[in-house]
């Protein structure tokens, strides 16, 4: 089999051969994919035969109801979508300069991140250039990254989750994240003095999903204490959803202090007393590797090192 030919595949491959890779991959059905690009059904099958013939590979694998990606077929189809996602972050950019903008910046946040960091980040960068458009989506560190490989964002506030993120992204460290354990001000624990850890794990608990740092630091903490972790959990990422079952149910949650201060400065919560620490591991800003900062970017990153007195005082603790 021979190799693909850069300079051959430059001078041949065209947008629509991406867009429909990534449409059949999506639906796994011609006729679907055909009706969503606008062709007919043996246009596609006529493509689809052009690009595996210049390839040298079968993208998909025939079968009697569907099209199913082959092992390299999956290699070229998040090509394809990485390459028309990096488009159409071009074309909103280029359309919002025209129009006397100063661009479009997509950003990532954990949670932690959104309360203090992110937040003045923004503040300072649109100080300076106020027609800057900034879009902010909050979740995990996981779903955040995968977003960031396939240019879904331009930067993200999180922690690594893989040890495959080390060799995609770069990472500059902005603070750690306490995390303290609380409950709703009306919960039998809120008003004791010290927090019987044997009974922590009887009563219900509010949980980030598996596989999160949240909860592989909450599930260390548990068997540090030679603790069962809890069996009644409920699993969200969803802070509003968290909250309302605080104040509304006899459940625990372990928060970051950034997330939780607020709530508990208010009375909705209470901080439980802990005779150990919880600290994660460090959050910073994570970039694609070998790929420089658009002045956006850099303006945001910029903002985001030398962010309140909170953010650096956070980055000094031990």
């Amino acid at each position: 089999m021979a190799d693909v030919a850069f300079n051959q595949l430059c001078n041949w491959l065209r947008f629509r051969h991406l867009v429909l890779i990534d449409t059949l991959a999506r639906t796994q059905n011609m006729h679907a994919t055909a009706q969503e690009m606008n062709i007919s059904q043996p246009a596609v099958s006529k493509m689809l035969r052009e690009i595996e013939h210049q390839l040298g590979f079968d993208v998909f694998q025939r079968l009697p109801r569907s099209m199913s990606l082959t092992d390299l077929g999956s290699h070229v189809a998040r090509f394809a979508q990485i390459a028309l996602n990096d488009t159409q972050q071009f074309v909103v950019q280029i359309n919002h300069l025209r129009q006397g903008g100063h661009g479009f910046l997509k950003v990532g946040t954990i949670y932690a991140a959104a309360a203090v960091a992110v937040p003045a980040a923004i503040v300072e960068v649109k100080q300076q250039w106020p027609l800057l458009t900034i879009e902010v989506l909050e979740g995990t560190s996981a779903n955040m990254l995968t977003m960031l490989e396939h240019k879904e964002l331009d930067l993200v506030v999180a922690r690594f989750t893989l040890d495959r993120h080390r060799e995609l992204f770069d990472f500059q460290p902005l603070a750690p994240e306490p995390l303290c354990l609380v409950t709703g001000s009306q919960h039998p624990l809120a008003g004791a003095s010290e927090t019987p850890l044997t009974d922590l794990g009887s009563w219900p608990w509010v949980v980030y999903p598996t596989g999160t740092p949240m909860r592989a630091r909450l599930e260390r903490a548990f068997i540090e204490a030679n603790m069962q972790t809890p069996e009644n959990t409920v699993e969200t990422v969803s802070l509003q959803t968290t909250m309302q079952l605080l104040q509304t149910a006899p459940v625990v949650a372990m928060l970051a202090e950034s997330m939780a201060e607020p709530e508990i400065q208010a009375g909705r919560l209470t901080r439980l007393a802990l005779p150990f620490p919880l600290v994660l591991a460090d959050y910073g800003i994570i970039t694609r590797r070998n790929e420089p900062p658009s002045w956006s970017m850099q303006a945001f990153i910029d903002a985001l090192l030398s962010g309140p007195d909170a953010v650096r005082g956070a980055r000094q603790t031990p």
